[in-house]
């Protein structure tokens, strides 16, 4: 479920004209406006608001947020108002662009989306920047983490629910070898089973995996320690096998420890909000024995919080 419960009756009229009061020339930014509004819209309503806006002021709404706003309320808000294939498209070439790349992102993408999710993502990528998110991950890998993260990105995988109980036995057979002692002779056959079979068909070989050999496939790959191309494969099976558990550790790591990773805390606050973020809340308090809001509220501050904990369906 869902956290962002939008209402039913709003105007994108009125929305647009208290977004201009709120962003006016001479009257400093009132944010709790914008988060009022925009963080109780959902993206069909958000994309409406962008439109309205444009033609009563003939300005972009988002460039004109970004002029407004900064920090990490800034970067939230940009990526809230972006509309959802959008927001993707940007955050995998920030991730595949920026010095320290994240392939982590890259992963999360390609793996916790829907085929046709993923296919329009790609679509957006394309019309953005004029490239293809299959040739810019090339261009910024090597190796076996290349083949992989080319493979999962240009995935469309069969989104049916049959499984073949033989097949799983067998790639959990040829996956066990792989991670065992980092066997790099198997790495094209585990990228093949990884980046080809339906999400369901994976499901079952990690099950037959651990029922085999007694193990998680991603406990054994944490034991036996992590390059990029291993981090990446495991990655890509914690997202496979329970995405909402996937992010619900994002979380975790994100405010573990000293400092906070703001961006990391906002792509899933902001991605997940309209989606599952209920239920990774659940899954967080589960784990943590405490509740998600309290923690986004002792590690962040000022609007930035104000605007996560609205997302979180929880005021400040």
């Amino acid at each position: 479920m869902a956290t962002l419960i939008a209402p039913t009756n709003h105007s994108p009229l009125e929305d647009a004209e208290a977004i201009r009061k709120a962003v006016k020339a001479g009257w400093g930014t009132d944010e709790k406006a914008l988060i009022t509004i925009l963080g109780h819209r959902n993206a069909s309503q958000r994309q409406q608001i962008r439109e309205t806006y444009y033609e009563l002021f003939q300005e972009d709404l988002i460039k004109r947020l970004e002029s407004e706003l900064s920090g990490d309320f800034e970067r939230a808000m940009y990526r809230w108002m972006a509309e959802p294939s959008e927001r993707y498209a940007i955050l995998a070439n920030v991730a595949i662009r920026h010095a320290d790349k994240n392939y982590d992102v890259i992963v999360e993408i390609a793996c916790a989306l829907s085929p046709e999710e993923l296919f329009i993502v790609r679509r957006a990528y394309h019309n953005r920047y004029h490239h293809s998110l299959e040739e810019d991950v090339s261009a910024n890998t090597c190796g076996p983490l290349r083949q992989l993260l080319v493979g999962l990105v240009s995935s469309y995988r069969y989104d049916g629910n049959e499984i073949n109980g033989k097949l799983a036995q067998c790639e959990a057979d040829i996956l066990h070898e792989a991670i065992k002692d980092k066997n790099s002779s198997k790495d094209e056959e585990v990228i093949r089973i990884l980046t080809t079979r339906s999400k369901i068909q994976l499901v079952a070989t990690f099950n037959r995996y651990k029922d085999d050999h007694g193990i998680a496939i991603t406990k054994k790959l944490s034991d036996e320690g992590s390059d990029d191309f291993h981090k990446a494969m495991d990655i890509a099976i914690r997202c496979i096998q329970d995405h909402k558990k996937y992010y619900e550790k994002v979380l975790r790591n994100a405010m573990k420890g000293a400092g906070t990773n703001e961006d990391a805390l906002t792509r899933v606050i902001v991605t997940r909000a309209e989606k599952d973020l209920n239920e990774i809340k659940e899954i967080y308090y589960k784990r943590n024995s405490v509740h998600l809001e309290h923690s986004v509220a002792k590690e962040t501050s000022g609007d930035y919080k104000k605007f996560l904990l609205t997302l979180l369906g929880k005021e400040d």
